[in-house]
């Protein structure tokens, strides 16, 4: 099965759309990343024509988790910080960071509405058996069956969520080249 990718840049958003929210797009607009990144401009963008929409944008834990871990990982590698990342996150270096990440994650929350996965209700036969036979990422398999189950579109650059079965908004260019 595969998704319905629409170009975000071209996308006209309404009040009624409900979205996801990827990760990945969170660190474009509000991660440690160069401002000069294609990705960051279309993102921001978009965001701003979401806003504008009063759409309504969902926040899961699993995305929120993955945006403070990478960001905090971003940071790690472009600090150069010797040791090993444990160490990184105890140290003096990382309390500026912490404030920078939880001054993003409350920008993030000014905007969303949190979402329970449905973690509960999800068939996790299913997805151990297409984990077990195709291999996807199983965070990712979590989040598409969100996005399914409750109607939501999934704003993403992560090409991993093409054969998902979902309607996805992205500014990714390979994804939009291969529709």
């Amino acid at each position: 099965m595969s998704s319905s990718i629409c170009d975000i840049a071209s996308y006209n958003f309404t009040q009624t759309d409900m979205l996801l929210i990827d990760a990945n797009v969170w660190l474009s607009i509000y991660g440690p990343q160069a401002q000069s990144d294609y990705r960051s401009q279309s993102y921001s963008k978009a965001l701003a024509k979401i806003l504008k929409a009063k759409c309504n944008i969902f926040l899961d834990v699993l995305i929120l988790s993955e945006f403070i871990n990478r960001y905090s990982r971003l940071k790690y590698n472009l600090q150069g910080y010797s040791s090993g990342f444990k160490s990184y996150r105890q140290s003096p270096f990382f309390k500026p960071v912490a404030k920078e990440i939880a001054d993003a994650v409350r920008r993030i929350l000014k905007c969303c509405k949190c979402i329970e996965n449905g973690f509960i209700s999800i068939d996790l036969n299913n997805i151990l058996d297409d984990y077990e036979s195709k291999c996807p990422d199983f965070n990712d398999q979590i989040l598409a069956e969100l996005c399914r189950s409750r109607s939501l579109k999934f704003v993403t650059n992560d090409s991993d969520f093409r054969d998902f079965n979902i309607t996805i908004l992205t500014a990714n260019k390979n994804m939009l080249n291969n529709r």
